[in-house]
């Protein structure tokens, strides 16, 4: 059996669309591909361009550079034992080869949002990729990736390119009988498009600069797909083969091609040998202009001098993937991780400090917490936006709270009153809906001030699994951190209101006695937070519930409840709460989301997605939870030395699963494989957010 390495890659293009495979060019997983298009960003991911399978004939003798899972168990053919090397840096690129030749294989996904004037540029050689300029303009969309070979050897080779394409959701599989695919071909091009029972699917083509297309229409059936074994959802799928590209290659020369969405008389420029440089050159310029500031600043020289400041570059490179651009509500959104999640409203919130507010990307932030601010209804912020026409999601309690914590974070780092003046209303929407109950019973108890909600059949917090119409872990009542985020959230009202009526936004007196009356309803529930202290255990009760039960269980929303801005519990509570998630839920990668000392304690997140389900917060550890646990620390700890070593995950953004990122989730048990999303929004951000302190 061959020891195939099946760690991750990642290119994204600011739309939602997206290339991922592994190390070793085998497709092990359903959203392994070269261009997943979001023909409705970021949304409607359909798989168009699977992959090249390449071959290179020397002197006669062919060698198959391909690696392949079948779905009868066997690895055919083998090109991955040719392989010498890999580098993800600054794109993924594979080098195989034997004593007398080599050849290079380069992918690169430029960002696809565009707006008027900027196609202009990029055909008269301008920066290609350089940030909108003209933020208003109506937005355009650009799905492609380019794909360059370079051969070097002592003889002439011929290079083989057989495209294997499909059309079908990226969470599914694509079988042979249900589609036919049809094809023109053009001078160096042609153009593929799908036909299923008469309708025409996404029209898409591919170009080269130099070979020749054999067209050779073929299936080919049940390649495996391991990784989707493992998880206990199909693992089968047939890809069609329209023709193949050969090239006649020179020692040194390379070949250039370009898979993109739309029909070829639309696309501009001209296809060259350097389009490749050009584009990978675009891509890095943008991100230089994003992240600019950090250049010869203050916190680029402390950067430099407590880590290595190539890792850091990185970290906000795969922090850019997660900040997506969505159709539906013409704005930024943030995709919550790769491969299978869309955006999420409470992930957003969540993520939008490291993301954003670190790398002062404050244009962003304001864009984001702007738009949910328009789409709050009855209190709530959505917890997603529909693809289509349609209301937004609103099933989270957290969410509104989420983003009052959040607009804080953004108003402390910028001062930008006037923007709180314009939500100042959402602002005060969400507290009269808490206040007066509004959606899933959600409403403060008049007796004590804590916010409560019970509606049977859903999940209202981020511990939000659900199997059929019973939640695993439903924490219905008052649950421990909504009740820490509404005290924040007192809290920067009473601020709030008082910091308008000083600067004369609104009506000064009556917002001097809204601030009055939010402070007291603070100082309320800071003394009911006192409701979830368990003075036996040293901790606090994770949910009161409706019948007034407290919930026993060690989990980390304890340790979430001491790490918002404004804290209700005391220096003493807060250092034995830090002590015991120390020694029950702290990882190298993380929290657990439940203590190993549990009878209801899963150490390992696998089986089929019921038993995952059931594991995923009950004991898998989340990464993102690192950062609540550090200012926590920072906060009741702030002379000693942080309990927590960086280098293990560090060394997983670098190295392990989905290199150059984060992985959502980790086994709870040693040696705490990762698992879930190979890159995850709110675990890179978390990290971003603390690694420079």
């Amino acid at each position: 059996m061959l020891d195939l390495d099946t760690r991750e890659w990642l290119l994204t293009n600011g739309l939602g669309s997206f290339a991922s495979g592994t190390i070793s060019d085998v497709r092990t997983r359903t959203y392994h591909g070269w261009l997943f298009a979001a023909t409705n960003p970021p949304s409607e991911r359909t798989l168009l361009f699977s992959h090249l399978e390449a071959s290179l004939e020397i002197l006669g003798s062919v060698v198959a550079l391909g690696t392949n899972f079948w779905g009868n168990g066997q690895i055919e053919p083998t090109g991955c034992e040719l392989l010498r090397c890999f580098d993800i840096k600054p794109v993924p690129k594979w080098i195989w080869g034997q004593d007398n030749w080599q050849l290079t294989r380069q992918l690169v996904m430029p960002y696809g949002l565009v707006r008027a004037g900027d196609w202009e540029q990029r055909t008269q050689g301008g920066r290609s990729n350089a940030p909108c300029s003209m933020p208003n303009a109506p937005a355009q969309f650009c799905h492609r990736i380019l794909i360059q070979y370079r051969y070097e050897g002592s003889h002439t080779a011929i290079l083989r390119l057989r495209l294997l394409i499909a059309e079908r959701d990226f969470h599914h599989q694509q079988t042979a009988p249900e589609l036919q695919f049809s094809q023109v071909l053009g001078q160096q091009q042609v153009c593929l498009q799908a036909i299923n029972s008469g309708h025409f699917g996404i029209p898409w083509h591919l170009r080269w600069t130099q070979g020749n297309y054999q067209p050779d229409a073929v299936w080919y059936w049940h390649y495996g797909l391991p990784e989707e074994t493992k998880r206990g959802l199909g693992d089968k799928e047939d890809l069609y083969s329209p023709g193949y590209l050969v090239v006649t290659l020179q020692p040194g020369d390379t070949v250039t091609l370009e898979a993109r969405v739309g029909l070829p008389d639309l696309m501009p420029g001209v296809l060259t040998p350097e389009t490749f440089a050009e584009a990978l050159k675009a891509e890095q310029e943008r991100l230089s202009q994003i992240f600019e500031w950090r250049e010869g600043s203050k916190e680029a020289e402390e950067q430099r001098s407590n880590y290595q400041y190539p890792i850091w570059q990185q970290l906000l490179k795969a922090s850019d993937q997660f900040i997506v651009y969505r159709a539906s509500i013409a704005g930024s959104t943030v995709i919550a991780g790769y491969h299978w999640f869309n955006d999420w409203g409470r992930n957003t919130l969540i993520a939008l400090p490291g993301l954003a507010l670190v790398p002062q990307r404050f244009d962003l932030a304001k864009g984001v917490l702007g738009t949910f601010g328009l789409y709050c209804r009855h209190g709530l912020i959505p917890n997603g936006f529909p693809d289509v026409n349609g209301e937004p999601i609103y099933n989270s309690i957290d969410a509104a709270l989420w983003w009052i914590e959040t607009l804080g974070l953004y108003l402390e780092a910028t001062q930008d009153w006037k923007f709180l003046a314009e939500q100042f209303p959402v602002v005060q929407q969400i507290y009269k809906a808490f206040v007066g109950g509004t959606h899933f019973n959600i409403q403060v108890d008049a007796t004590d001030g804590l916010v409560s909600w019970d509606a049977r059949g859903v999940a209202l917090t981020w511990m939000d699994v659900v199997i059929g119409a019973h939640p695993v872990t439903p924490r219905y009542g008052k649950p421990v951190e909504i009740n820490a985020l509404w005290y924040s959230a007192l809290c920067w009202l009473s601020q709030w209101a008082e910091r308008l009526s000083q600067l004369k936004f609104g009506e000064p007196v009556r917002l001097t006695k809204q601030a009055q009356r939010y402070a007291q309803q603070a100082q309320h529930v800071k003394i009911s937070l006192q409701k979830f202290w368990n003075p036996q255990l040293g901790y606090l009760y994770d949910t009161i519930e409706p019948d007034d039960r407290r919930n026993f269980q060690i989990r980390p929303n304890a340790v979430l409840a001491l790490s918002l801005h404004h804290c209700g519990f005391s220096l003493q509570q807060g250092c034995q709460i830090l002590d015991l998630a120390t020694a029950s839920l702290l990882t190298p990668y993380g929290l657990r989301s439940l203590d190993p000392g549990d009878p209801e304690y899963k150490g390992k997140y696998d089986g089929n997605q019921e038993q995952r389900d059931r594991a995923y917060h009950q004991g898998t550890v989340w990464a993102w939870l690192i950062g609540p646990y550090i200012r926590a620390w920072q906060r009741f700890y702030p002379q000693q030395s942080l309990p927590f070593d960086w280098q293990p995950l560090l060394d997983h953004f670098l190295f392990d699963a989905g290199l150059g990122s984060i992985s959502e989730i980790f086994d709870g048990d040693s040696p705490h494989t990762p698992r879930g999303a190979i890159a995850q929004a709110w675990s890179v951000s978390e990290v971003i957010r603390h690694i420079q302190k």
